[in-house]
This record gives structure tokens, C-alpha cells and sequence, in this order.
């Protein structure tokens, strides 16, 4: 069983590994003010950016689902590993040795299984392409590429592979690293013989398949000899860490570029993005073995940011089966934001065919946006009926009309309608429009709701239009100026300890009135008090984190610690104004509460406590003018 792993060095990776670089290699980051940094969420579907990250604080937030935590919880959740997989990932990123506590450290038996199926991929993939370049019996592997333009380098550039036609040459060679015949089955680098396992892939070229993070999770192996019964194409069947419809070949080269330059080229194989990359369209991706769906626009969808000037283009065949995948891809058009488009060569070739027939300046030539992908499915439907007779007409119009109205913009919608009635040759456009117009309609009808994605906008809008899970109590609002208060005191008291302390540790839990609030002001209480946060910022917000009594709590934590301070310049008398706020609503409700009370001892009570009482009711009432009239200095 593997050991705990030590304290300090759980520490030492969280304060080595920067959290914006980490959630940069999964989505685009762009500045949010105030230090913070913004995305689309990768951990659920939005259109406008909620997802907050603060590199200063090493923290994460998605005021849209409210998924939150530190950099070892962000690649916990990405990624799906355990606590210990997670931090072995980082600290293997960041150099750190890792020590295990009960027991001691056993890199063979002590890591996670994820971890160990990366590692054998990672070995895996070297072996191959090793054998590609050293091995004498890859020549055919070799000549393969070098008739499809592409050369040694090509090859090493893209991890390019080769695996023996034997049984199990592989499979012996990951024995040899310490890798049981389990791990390998589960990897899906090897499978089941009949004496034992045996290589997956045999007498094939490889490409090595990896994830956003460039982690090797999978292969695709090209069949290169006649006598192999196979597919032409053979992939990594679903594992623990490969699912096909969740990976893009080459988006770990492509992912800097497409968030750079907010576009995407979409190809069919290996070696159309080989020969586009090479090209200098270094925004190209395929799909691997699978037609291009929801999943993958996920990922794009990250990297897109879904600003209005994104795109996305398309490369097909321009045989029927190539149309066919463009009318597939068109039917998940309305899952981006950006611009979609369609490139199809006038001759059919892919780019792989087009880079050798008339070089890179062609391939760059294709891939520059020609046809709206809209437009394609259209023409493709309408050209399937004979316009020149009303039935023809009326047919396409059943069939296409439809197609248009799943538009969600409405003045795109109404644009492609107008296009829609040229195409069809139908003289009265406002017929064909009103007819996408009364689909839509029924569309969003039957779904119960528009259509189109509601803005989430600001997190303090959020908060101010839906109640809160959490510790029980009234919903949290800040149209309520008490709540809104208190949440600024605590997100200073998280973000900026050094204002408010030492003055904040002297505020009793009950001086916040919204539970939610309170809870997270005994968990910094817990975790030492805000003085703490002082001596160690980012420490303390791993112990208040911590300290939180449960998940919901430590979700508030998080997004506290994330979320921007209302006022744009944050000093010591903005800190001092809002200490004084929450301060003085606390004594006049304490001043109410003596108040009913001396009124209750005033009808007949004990005259000794109703004195005591009216003293308190004094020395409240002079507190509160003194924080009237001194401020801050009076606390």
C-alpha cells in the first residue's frame, strides 16, 4: 500500500508549480483585473468566461458551478487522479523527490495506477521510435514516410514509431522496466494471448497520441504489410486514460498557437497534420479514429475563449464520405461560438496529398476560411432536390429550413434565411424567413426555455440572483448591504490579512450574520487568524482551506479568496472603512437586543440587573459614536 506523502513536500510542490501555468495547458487564460486571471470553465459548459484563477494565491474558482481549490485539486479534477496522483504528477513536473512517510518511497509500487500507465506510454513511445530510426527492419516504415514528404526529423518531431512484427517484443521490454503483465493489458499496449499477453501493436507505424498536458496516453498504428489482416488503421482501445472521443491528435503542439491566434484547423489523420504543421499551419488537429464531436469542441472551446473573431475550419475529402463528415460536424456547429468554415481542395486531396503534389504554400492556401460550414450543409441539402419544380422547392425548404433555425443568434439566423431563399430561388424572402423564425420559435418552446445561453455575468451578479448552498440560513444576496459587508471584510481578511490584522481576529463569529459567512470565519480563526495570513499568505490559505468543516465551506473559501475586492484601489482606509461597517452593525444590533431587554426589566423586573443592562445600553451607544466619528481608529 502506498505511503502518505510528507507534509512538507505536498508544500513544496504547491509552492513550486505556479497555478496559472498548470491551467494554461488545458484552457486560455486572459486578465480578469485586480491580479486575477479568467477562462471558460473546463469542468462545465458556458459560453461567457466565470472560471477565475489567482496566481498569487494559488487558487481556482468557477463562480458558474463552483468548483474551486488549489493547484493539486485543479489536475486532481482535470485529470481524474487521486490526491497522491495529482501531487506525484506535479512534483515529477517541478523536479521534487518525493518523501513517503510509513514505509518509505518505492517508485514501482507507490504510484498510482494513472501515473504508472503514463509512465508506460511515455517508455513505450520512445521504444518505437527508436525502432523507427535504429532498427533495420523499419525501412518500410521509413520509405512510408519518406514517400509522404516527411523525413527523419518529421518523424522525431511527432514522436513517429514503429513496432516489430513480433509477438511480444514490447511487452518483454516493459517487463524489463518493472511493469506488470496487469499494467500493461490495462495500458492497452498489450493484450491477452493465448500463452500470456502480447504486443497490441505489431509490424505498424506509430503515432504516439497525446493529451492537452502532452502526457502519451494512447497510439495510432498504420498497417504497412499486406499480410496483416488488420484495419489500415488500428487504435488504443478506450482505457483508464484514453477515450477517443476526448483526445485530439497533436493539440499538445497545436494549443499554444490556437489560443494565440484564436483559430483551429481541423484535418482527418496523422499525417494531415504532420504535413500542415510542417506547412506552418501549426493550428492543426484531427480526430483520432472517431468522428469529430461534442467532447472535442469542449476542448477547442477552451482554447477558443469563444471570442467573435474565432475560427474554426474544417478539412475534408470532397468525396461523399468527406461531405458526410462535414454534415456530422455542422450537426454540433452551434456548441462554438466561433465562426465555423468548411476547406475542401478543388482537386479532393488532403493536406497531406496537396503538401507533396504543390508544397507548404498550398496547404496554407487551403486552409484560410472559404465557405461557412453553414453554407456547405445547405448547399449540401439543397442540391439534393430539383429546384427547377415548386414541389422540389417546397421539399428543400422542409428539410433546410429547420438546419437554419437551430441558429441561436438571430441576426445570423435571419441573414442565413435571407441566403437560404436565394439558394431555393424562392422570390418571397420574407416567407422563407418568417418560416426559420416560426421553427425556432416551436424549438424553444418545446424546450421549455430560450435557446440561447443566458450571461452569467459578473460574480456579484450571481450572487445577487440565486441563494446559495451552504450551512443553513437566509439566502445569500448582496442587494442585502449586511451580507455584502460581511463578504468584503472576509475576502480582504483572505486576500489582504495585512489590512484588516490584527483588528479582524477580534471579531466574534456572531458578528457575521449569514452562516455561510460565519463558518468561514471560524475556519480562519481555525487556521490561526488573519495575523497568520500575514507571516504566510499562501500557507494560510491552504490551513483555512483546511480548516473548513466541509466541502461547501471550503468552496466558500475559495471563492472568496478569488473573487475581486469591490473597490479598485485596496488600502488601508477602504479595509478600515469596511471594518468599521461590519463592526457598527454588529453593536446596533446588540444595542436593539439591550434595547427589548430593558424594556421587558422596565415592567417589573430586577432593578439591579435592569441597571446593569442600561449600562451596557451607554457604553454601547458611546462605541458606536466613537466608530462614527474616529473610524477605524476607534476599533
Amino acid at each position: 500500500m502506498a505511503g502518505r506523502i510528507n507534509d512538507e513536500d505536498v508544500k513544496a510542490v504547491r509552492d513550486a508549480v505556479p497555478i496559472d501555468a498548470v491551467v494554461s495547458e488545458y484552457l486560455q487564460l486572459r486578465n480578469a483585473g485586480g491580479g486575477n486571471l479568467k477562462g471558460l470553465c473546463p469542468f462545465h459548459d458556458e459560453k461567457s468566461p466565470s472560471f477565475q484563477v489567482s496566481p498569487g494565491k494559488g487558487l481556482f474558482h468557477c463562480f458558474g458551478c463552483q468548483e474551486g481549490g488549489d493547484t493539486i485539486t485543479f489536475v486532481m479534477k482535470i485529470d481524474h487522479l487521486t490526491f497522491s496522483e495529482a501531487v506525484e504528477r506535479l512534483a515529477a513536473q517541478a523536479g521534487i523527490t518525493l518523501r513517503y512517510e510509513e514505509g518509505g518511497y518505492n517508485p514501482a509500487h507507490q504510484r498510482g495506477e494513472r501515473i504508472r500507465l503514463v509512465e508506460a506510454h511515455k517508455i513505450a513511445a520512445e521504444w518505437y521510435a527508436e525502432q523507427l530510426a535504429l532498427s533495420p527492419e523499419a525501412e518500410a516504415g521509413r520509405v512510408f514516410l519518406a514517400e509522404r514528404g516527411f523525413d527523419q526529423g518529421a518523424a522525431q518531431h511527432f514522436g513517429v514509431g514503429y513496432s516489430p512484427q513480433g509477438w511480444d517484443h514490447l511487452t518483454r521490454f516493459l517487463r524489463g522496466k518493472g511493469f506488470t503483465d496487469k499494467e500493461l493489458v490495462l495500458s492497452g499496449l498489450s493484450q491477452e494471448g493465448r500463452r500470456g499477453p502480447i504486443d497490441r501493436f505489431r509490424g505498424r507505424l506509430m503515432w504516439p497520441i497525446r493529451d492537452i498536458g502532452g502526457d502519451v496516453v494512447g497510439f495510432g498504428a498504420r498497417k504497412l504489410y499486406e499480410a496483416d489482416n488488420g484495419p489500415k488503421y488500428l487504435n488504443t482501445p478506450d482505457t483508464a486514460l484514453y477515450r477517443k472521443s476526448q483526445v485530439l491528435y497533436g493539440i499538445d503542439l497545436a494549443k499554444k498557437e490556437i489560443a494565440k491566434t484564436s483559430r483551429a484547423v481541423v484535418v482527418e489523420g496523422y499525417t494531415d497534420v504532420m504535413a500542415c504543421h510542417l506547412a506552418g499551419v501549426t493550428t492543426a488537429i484531427a480526430t483520432c479514429g472517431t468522428a469529430f464531436g461534442g467532447d472535442h469542441i469542449k476542448i477547442l472551446r477552451r482554447l477558443l475563449m469563444d471570442n467573435g473573431s474565432a475560427r474554426v475550419i474544417f478539412t475534408f475529402d470532397g468525396d461523399a464520405a468527406g461531405q458526410k463528415a462535414a454534415l456530422r460536424a455542422f450537426e454540433d456547429d452551434q456548441k462554438f461560438a466561433a465562426e465555423t468554415y468548411i476547406a475542401v481542395a478543388p482537386d479532393g486531396m488532403d493536406p497531406c496529398d496537396l503538401r507533396l503534389a504543390k508544397g507548404d504554400e498550398a496547404v496554407a492556401d487551403l486552409v484560410e476560411p472559404r465557405t461557412p460550414l453553414f453554407e456547405f450543409a445547405l448547399r449540401q441539402i439543397v442540391g439534393r432536390y430539383d429546384l427547377d419544380t415548386p414541389a422540389g422547392r417546397a421539399a428543400a425548404l422542409d428539410e433546410a429550413a429547420p438546419v437554419v433555425a437551430r441558429i441561436k443568434n438571430t441576426g445570423a439566423q435571419h441573414e442565413v434565411a435571407v441566403q437560404l431563399a436565394g439558394l431555393l430561388g424562392i422570390l418571397d424572402t420574407q416567407f422563407v424567413v418568417k418560416r426559420v423564425a416560426q421553427l425556432a420559435r416551436w424549438a424553444r418552446e418545446r424546450g421549455g426555455r430560450d435557446p440561447r445561453p443566458a450571461d452569467r455575468g459578473a460574480p456579484q451578479q450571481q450572487w445577487a440572483q440565486a441563494p446559495r448552498s451552504g450551512p443553513s440560513g437566509p439566502a445569500l444576496t448582496l442587494r442585502n448591504p449586511v451580507f455584502a459587508t460581511e463578504r468584503e471584510l472576509l475576502k480582504l481578511a483572505l486576500q489582504r490579512p495585512e489590512l484588516v490584522s490584527p483588528a479582524f481576529d477580534a471579531y466574534g463569529i456572531d458578528e457575521f450574520t449569514a452562516p455561510p459567512y460565519a463558518a468561514v470565519r471560524q475556519a480562519v480563526q481555525d487556521a490561526g487568524g488573519a495575523e497568520y495570513g500575514v507571516q504566510d499568505p499562501q500557507e494560510y490559505l491552504v490551513r483555512v482551506r483546511e480548516a473548513a468543516p466541509d466541502d461547501t465551506v471550503r468552496a466558500m473559501v475559495t471563492e472568496l479568496a478569488v473573487e475581486p475586492i469591490m473597490k479598485r484601489a485596496v488600502d488601508e482606509v477602504y479595509a478600515g472603512t469596511v471594518l468599521v461597517q461590519v463592526r457598527r452593525r454588529a453593536v446596533e444590533r446588540r444595542i436593539r437586543d439591550v434595547q427589548s431587554q430593558m424594556t421587558r426589566l422596565s415592567t417589573g423586573g430586577d432593578q439591579a440587573q435592569l441597571a446593569a443592562v442600561q449600562n451596557e445600553l451607554w457604553i454601547l451607544q458611546q462605541y458606536d459614536q466613537a466608530l462614527r466619528e474616529h473610524g477605524a481608529a476607534a476599533l
